[in-house]
């Protein structure tokens, strides 16, 4: 668990992800937080059940690398979005990162704290030595959210800008 000043980031067991994906609320109820009024994108669904469920569930991984880390506000005591890496680190100790806000809870600044706050817990990794992100060229707040955390853009490819965070 990573805490920073507003935020809880939790990650998510293998029966917490199902438990995720159910949408019932049951894991409010097993996390003790009030019911938040999420959804699961496509996109998020494709990638929950071809890459993040069975990644988890591999016990030869470390899932943290590759679970859902739910971004809980202390304040109200809600889900308001997710963070995850895509993945364990590579042979170049890169890692990606990919992450969402609930539509209510976008524009105060909650994703750029929680970003910062996973990119104090990859420091302290020492396998991983840079995590990488992309954005659409038209998500202006997405790429915002970096720009706060101090990546750098490297590079770009039709519609992708992508980014780089070097740890060390």
């Amino acid at each position: 668990m990573i805490e920073t000043e507003r935020l809880i980031l939790r990650p998510l067991t293998y029966e917490q992800l199902l438990k995720y994906s159910n949408l019932d609320n049951s894991l409010e109820e097993e996390l003790n937080i009030e019911k938040s009024p999420r959804s699961i994108s496509p996109e998020l669904r494709e990638a929950l059940e071809d890459s993040i469920i069975p990644s988890v569930g591999d016990l030869n991984k470390n899932y943290l690398y590759s679970t859902l880390w739910t971004v809980i506000l202390k304040e109200n005591n809600k889900m308001i979005g997710d963070l995850c890496f895509k993945g364990e680190p590579n042979i170049d100790g890169e890692i990606e990162i990919g992450y969402g806000t609930y539509f209510e809870f976008r524009r105060k600044g909650y994703m750029t704290e929680a970003i910062d706050g996973m990119l104090k817990w990859a420091k302290m990794q020492p396998e991983v030595l840079k995590v990488l992100a992309s954005t659409e060229k038209n998500n202006i707040s997405s790429q915002r959210i970096l720009e706060s955390n101090n990546f750098s853009k490297i590079g770009k490819a039709d519609s992708i800008i992508n980014w780089e965070f070097k740890l060390k």
